[in-house]
């Protein structure tokens, strides 16, 4: 199957496209988005040269299946996922603000953590905690939303209120709709066998209203461990059992890249784009319970125009 890395289509009334890190997102008259997910697979802020076959099925199905079922916490910018890999929805103002919740120390912030840091975006950590443990209570740390080729940067509530990314009442709403999304995703997640351990989400404003727009409790972006071996684990201080895009990062850090200048991506084998494929398929039948069906032969491009056409049809 052959990775799709790269669309360039002129839909109905289209006004513009933005090619992001993994999503081509195409902007209709101003009102719609049509999100593309493709299988372009990025790491430490840099897109990575081989492309993941089925990753964008995973990552759109995946994030469908939870916006779907988060509807009651909070309004969300799904209107309708017309192929697989793709999304189209409610055009919304985005903050310029990732909302990360974290229910465990590990990953970046055990990094951090470990090399003397004891706050992270204005939340103390306390000392004598250890890789993989788990926090209290989830703890919100934002980040801004970083342009391709430039590092998310850790922010804190006040800094975002007083550099007017956000008032501090959109804050609270959407800090609300964060930990309450957290909570329902641990709950379904335990009820697959495994732990959400962090996650990010992505808020917007249409016509007054918040909405959860991007993905959500995908792999690309939430950590997940599974449950059974975790204490066991924890307790000899091993590695958690996995599923994540983190793997990722600790393949290309294994081979000496971790995004900084003059940095050169290690050779991405059949082999390696493979294995990567299938630990996203992995993840998709462990957290939706079912499994998955492979969207394949023919072409791609052309599928996914014909399927988004015909839906844009259907609703002018």
């Amino acid at each position: 199957m052959k990775a799709l890395t790269h669309t360039d289509y002129q839909f109905p009334d289209q006004v513009s496209v933005y090619h992001g890190k993994v999503r081509d997102v195409y902007d209709i008259a101003g009102r719609t988005l049509v999100m593309v997910a493709t299988d372009r697979i990025s790491a430490f802020d840099v897109i990575l040269p081989e492309g993941i076959p089925y990753k964008g099925q995973v990552l759109n199905q995946i994030a469908a299946k939870f916006l779907d079922a988060t509807t009651d916490i909070c309004p969300n910018w799904k209107q309708a996922a017309p192929d697989p890999m793709v999304t189209i929805g409610v055009r919304c103002q985005s903050f310029p603000v990732e909302m990360i919740v974290r229910g465990y120390l590990c990953g970046s912030a055990w990094r951090a953590y470990k090399s003397g840091v004891r706050e992270i975006c204005g939340v103390p950590i306390p000392d004598g905690m250890r890789e993989n443990q788990r926090f209290e209570h989830p703890i919100v740390t934002p980040t801004t939303k970083a342009e391709i080729g430039t590092h998310d940067e850790d922010i804190s509530k006040a800094e975002i209120i007083a550099r007017g990314l956000m008032s501090p009442e959109d804050y609270e709403v959407v800090e609300r709709y964060a930990l309450a999304l957290f909570e329902r995703g641990t709950r379904i997640a335990a009820e697959r066998g495994l732990i959400l351990v962090d996650t990010k989400y992505e808020f917007g404003s249409h016509d007054g209203t918040i909405y959860l727009i991007d993905e959500i409790h995908t792999p690309d972006s939430s950590r997940y461990f599974y449950a059974e071996g975790y204490e066991e684990r924890y307790a000899k201080g091993e590695p958690q059992r996995q599923l994540s895009k983190e793997f990722v990062r600790e393949w290309l850090m294994e081979h000496g890249f971790q995004g900084k200048p003059g940095q050169r991506v290690p050779e991405m084998t059949p082999a390696i784009v493979s294995g990567i494929s299938d630990r996203y398929i992995e993840l998709y039948e462990h957290i939706t319970g079912e499994p998955f069906v492979r969207h394949e032969g023919g072409d791609l491009i052309a599928r996914i125009e014909r399927n988004v056409k015909d839906y844009l049809q259907q609703k002018a």
